[in-house]
């Protein structure tokens, strides 16, 4: 069986270790294949866009001496002569920009010198080439020692192209992944209008009218407005998650997945897996899984988040908390349902949290979200659903992270201090006074109540993860309780929570709905899960809400 080589990015390493690996040197044919001079593939994180531009980088690059061992067996190596004629033939620059995620302008433009002097750094051989004049070796020793100022810096690309097109005799091939992250951190750290400035200089000198350019490759995570950054490129095309073109190139297929399900003997867990890692739509290549989840999957034979702890979501977060109508859709989706949307996947950062349809786009694009139904073509207007159980996840915890920072530390402290202690009239009480001066209408609608609370109860009782297993929508014994708080110690309380909604709070409703709810938590056992860990103190709690108003009754 073949190591799992969680997190390795360069591709040769992988190979050479021999490590699984899921066969999409065909990317290659399909990049070969494509017309456009300057290609943009945007994907959501960690789903192969790293490892592909690094099999580009060695399948192409006239420096990798073992390319024909690193590539044998794998697909790419059956097809005919013009494919293979290209191993090995063209200079290639290979940059990332992951790392210029900066806290200001100044730190964007040191981080970026040093992410340009690395790549300089592997062609310091120019340094001994009488094919290369004096003043541009000048030029080298500038960007080697970090020393350039930023015209320098902007010109960096298109001058080793240069470099490199004399040296070889041949046209360059330029890699750039990651191109979002500094325009992304830039507008979360507050210097967006300095680094566009910059960086819409920087692209356009590497990619426009770059004369020694064989093909330039970016990939990242989402499509910045192309009058943002890539203003007059004609030779420039964007190939987003609704394009058919490289569809099946990242991420595991149906079919791929077939394969994997055989290799590691994990027939018994196919659906389960599929509820978690599966759901994803490329162009018109439905059954897409999240690659870097079936892998740490496979190495630890947990079904559990694994996708969503790989990044600080710093803009999407952002964006939801400002916008009081993407967090009610998101309530929706949440509860299953899909909702109907407007999405423009060209990323407008400035303000993009006053548009929602820029924020249905980047959740698109992020991986957040799937097209399960196109409504109107010509509006945009898509219908869409979370993916699978993984994503659920990550919603759930942006929900509670959102209303727990709504609560101020002492209020907070106050109302768990009452729960734990089961002072539930101060409890209920606080809660109350909280409601009224906290949500609009607007935030806890009629159809959105029930999950509203749900959602921020648990927002709050994250405070007392220290002492208490906080868990929501488990199975207990017939059924699946709202919310459960296991108790770390075995002399506290513990607490089951129930949450109901009424059209109207008249009374005779009001008992009804807490009848009924009494009744489900005894017919559906939910005690059992907290009985079988020797919890006898048991406190079942029933939520009746409608819109701002709310009710709590021990049962």
């Amino acid at each position: 069986m073949q190591s799992i080589g969680i997190g390795e990015i360069d591709f040769k390493t992988l190979r050479l270790n021999n490590n699984y690996f899921i066969d999409k040197s065909l990317y290659i044919k399909d990049i070969i294949d494509n017309g456009s001079k300057v290609i943009l593939v945007t994907r959501p994180r960690r789903f192969g866009k790293t490892l592909n531009m690094s099999m580009l980088r060695y399948y192409f690059d006239v420096r990798e001496e073992n390319s024909k061992e690193i590539f044998e067996g794998l697909k790419i190596m059956n097809e005919d002569e013009y494919y293979t004629s290209k191993m090995g033939y063209y200079p290639v620059v290979y940059v990332s920009l992951k790392d210029v995620e900066s806290y200001s302008y100044e730190k964007m433009i040191t981080d970026l010198q040093k992410a340009i002097s690395n790549i300089y750094i592997e062609h310091r051989y120019l340094l001994e080439s009488n094919k290369i004049y004096e003043e541009e070796k000048e030029n080298i020793r500038k960007i080697l020692f970090q020393k350039g100022n930023e015209t320098t810096l902007q010109n960096a690309l298109k001058d080793l192209s240069i470099y490199l097109n004399r040296y070889y005799g041949k046209p360059v091939i330029l890699l750039l992944d990651e191109y979002d992250v500094p325009l992304q951190a830039a507008y979360v750290k507050g210097y967006y209008g300095k680094a566009v400035e910059f960086l819409k200089s920087f692209y356009n000198t590497s990619f426009k009218d770059n004369i020694c350019l064989e093909k330039a490759i970016l990939t990242g995570v989402s499509r910045i407005a192309k009058e943002s950054i890539f203003s007059g490129m004609n030779n420039f095309d964007v190939f987003t998650i609704m394009d058919n073109e490289f569809a099946d190139d990242f991420g595991i297929t149906s079919k791929e997945m077939e394969k994997v399900i055989a290799d590691f003997n994990i027939e018994e867990d196919r659906e389960e897996i599929k509820k978690w890692y599966d759901g994803y739509k490329i162009g018109n290549v439905e059954g897409i899984y999240n690659p870097w989840s079936i892998l740490n999957y496979l190495n630890k034979r947990e079904l559990r988040p694994y996708w969503v702890n790989t990044s600080s979501n710093d803009l999407i977060k952002m964006t939801f908390k400002k916008s009081n109508a993407v967090k009610e859709k998101m309530i929706s989706l949440l509860n299953g349902e899909p909702v109907e949307v407007t999405i423009d996947l060209e990323t407008i950062i400035v303000g993009i949290e006053n548009r929602e349809e820029n924020i249905w786009g980047l959740m698109l694009q992020t991986g957040y979200l799937k097209v399960i139904e196109t409504v109107n073509l010509e509006e945009r207007l898509y219908k869409v659903a979370l993916p699978n159980n993984e994503i659920k996840d990550l919603f759930r915890g942006m929900v509670r992270e959102w209303f727990s920072h709504q609560v101020e530390g002492e209020d907070l402290r106050s109302i768990l201090n009452d729960l734990v202690n089961l002072k539930l009239e101060d409890f209920e009480r606080k809660l109350k006074k909280l409601v009224i001066e906290m949500f609009s209408y607007f935030d806890v609608g009629e159809n959105t109540a029930e999950s509203f609370y749900h959602a921020f109860i648990l927002g709050m009782l994250v405070g007392l993860k220290d002492s208490y297993y906080v868990k929501s929508n488990r199975e207990s014994g017939y059924g699946r309780y709202d919310i459960m708080l296991e108790p770390k110690e075995k002399d506290k309380s513990s607490f089951i929570m129930e949450f109901k909604v009424v059209e109207s709070m008249e009374e005779k409703e009001v008992k009804a709905k807490i009848k009924e709810a009494k009744e489900q938590i005894k017919d559906k056992r939910y005690e059992q899960e907290l009985k079988e860990r020797g919890f006898t103190n048991v406190t079942k709690m029933v939520f009746v809400c409608n819109g701002k108003e709310i009710e709590i009754t021990v049962v």
